[in-house]
């Protein structure tokens, strides 16, 4: 198993804090916040979409 770095913890008021990683594979992951061991996997670039689109309050309920 790949060894993943988690950047700090993207967290909105009242919402769940989630965290992306990568690994030296150029992967991508998302979890959330203190349950890293419980991630999803995808390509950076659409782990990116996702992300932009929560922090336009798009897509806050999904996680």
């Amino acid at each position: 198993m790949a060894e993943i770095t988690w950047e700090d913890p993207y967290c909105a008021e009242g919402n769940n804090c989630f965290r992306i990683g990568t690994d030296s594979q150029g992967n991508a992951y998302i979890a959330v916040s203190g349950q890293e061991e419980h991630y999803v996997s995808d390509s950076r670039e659409a782990l990116r979409t996702l992300i932009l689109e929560i922090k336009a309050g798009k897509a806050d309920h999904l996680l």
